[in-house]
């Protein structure tokens, strides 16, 4: 070899894996990171306005609506970042509930075998999303949307035409009632500083996802077909498997809050969780969750859930008029788009 060739000779690289990176490099990267600082100034700004705000009755108020809505985005959330979006869930959440009341209190069935026909239809209808996507190749925004009005429809119409109103009410007086309420309603503490337990089991599902999410296959796996599924299947990663699982998990929570719903209040009716859907997406934005898949946090999911309902309970608490809370939502969710477009860049900056 010549001494120009020996001078050609480039120097041995490093594994990337073997770079180090910074304490602060890699917390500016989590995608967490926003809704935590967002979740923070929120909960003081409206605490200096009015230290009501502060007060234990208050933050049972406002985790009382952060709990149901934190589950259902924490589900979102994998969905999303397994690259897919379901606006069917939130009329799932009445179908659900109704489909319980209706096996209880019209067929008299035991509230446990009613909740369990009514899951079964719930994952029914994740699995259809799921097949329908995979084998049509449309995208599921659409796919999802065909189902929302089918559901819709069906919420109004059957409970109708079998109840004779689109209220079902009563469930208190159903079979299995008295042990199917501690599990889903018990509430702790004297009203107004009562906190329900669906605040726990938020707390229970939220650590559970960030498990799968960060410490398991499954994860690797959801990560990989929101980034890329052809290169995820490439690898062997089960993209089918994946994204069917992905929308089943979100039946399956849209049926856990229907019923909490229906436990909790002995009643529903057919516009449970319409619209609703909307703000499980945003909840799941403002926790860091990208639009565009492989990118996202179930931990910040819920916090973004906690955003919004202390927005939602905090605008009327200080005084200030209620119809302002979607102009808050619409704001909070472009600064959640811009900030978390941010964030992914520089965790793709701290990859190199």
């Amino acid at each position: 070899m010549t001494t120009a060739n020996m001078n050609e000779v480039e120097p041995e690289s490093v594994d990337e894996r073997l770079v180090s990176v910074s304490f602060w490099r890699r917390l500016f990267t989590r995608p967490e990171l926003g809704a935590i600082v967002g979740a923070v100034g929120i909960f003081f700004f409206f605490g200096l306005i009015d230290t009501q705000f502060w007060k234990l009755a208050t933050a049972a108020r406002y985790l009382d609506f952060a709990a149901p809505l934190a589950i259902m985005a924490v589900a979102v959330a994998l969905l999303m970042i397994g690259g897919e979006f379901d606006l069917s869930s939130g009329a799932l959440v009445g179908s659900s509930s109704l489909l319980t009341g209706i096996f209880a209190t019209e067929a008299d069935l035991h509230l446990a075998v009613a909740m369990l026909l009514s899951l079964v239809f719930a994952l029914l209808i994740g699995f259809t999303n799921a097949q329908l996507v995979l084998r049509t190749k449309l995208p599921s925004f659409i796919i999802t949307l065909g189902t929302m009005f089918l559901l819709l429809g069906a919420n109004v119409g059957l409970t109708s035409a079998i109840v004779g109103t689109i209220r079902i009410e009563d469930l208190e007086e159903a079979a299995g009632y008295g042990v199917i309420q501690p599990i889903l309603a018990k509430s702790f503490g004297t009203p107004p500083e009562d906190f329900r337990i669906v605040i726990l089991w938020a707390l229970v599902i939220t650590a559970l996802a960030s498990w799968v999410l960060l410490r398991t296959r499954v994860g690797n796996w959801i990560f990989a077909v929101g980034g890329d599924q052809n290169a995820a299947r490439s690898v062997g990663v089960p993209v089918n498997k994946t994204k069917t699982g992905l929308f089943m998990y979100v039946s399956a929570s849209a049926w856990f809050v229907g019923n909490t719903s229906i436990v909790r209040l002995t009643s529903t009716q057919s516009s449970l969780g319409r619209g609703e859907e909307f703000q499980y997406i945003i909840a799941a934005v403002v926790g860091g969750c990208l639009l565009t898949g492989g990118f996202g946090s179930a931990a910040g999911a819920a916090i973004g859930a906690l955003i919004m309902a202390m927005v939602f309970i905090g605008i009327p608490t200080v005084g200030w008029e209620p119809d302002w809370r979607l102009s808050f939502f619409g704001g909070l969710l472009l600064l959640a788009v811009l900030l978390n477009n941010w964030v992914r860049n520089k965790a793709q900056e701290a990859s190199r």
